[in-house]
């Protein structure tokens, strides 16, 4: 029998290699908004970060969304983005 492969994505915080359902789905809808993909269902293009609020600063220092995105965040998008990571 044939074993299915584990999809895996990159944590555009600290650049490691994990399984797709462990890390978090921040995704560009069609219209233009981010926001974060607990469900991972959500239409639109999709980046991946770990769990760990420090993840996320270091994807905001670098502005590695930004850049899988092709346009620019606010601060208050990242803000919003920490604070529901944390009640999470």
């Amino acid at each position: 029998m044939k074993q299915k492969k584990v999809p895996l994505r990159m944590c555009t915080g600290c650049g490691e290699m994990f399984d797709k359902r462990t890390l978090v789905r921040v995704v560009k809808s069609p219209q233009g908004e981010i926001s974060l993909d607990l469900t991972g269902k959500k239409p639109g293009r999709g980046a991946y970060v770990c769990k760990n609020p420090e993840c996320l600063a270091k994807a905001r220092k670098k502005r590695a969304f930004e850049r899988a995105f092709s346009m620019r965040i606010s601060e208050e998008v990242y803000d919003a983005m920490e604070e529901e990571m944390k009640n999470a």
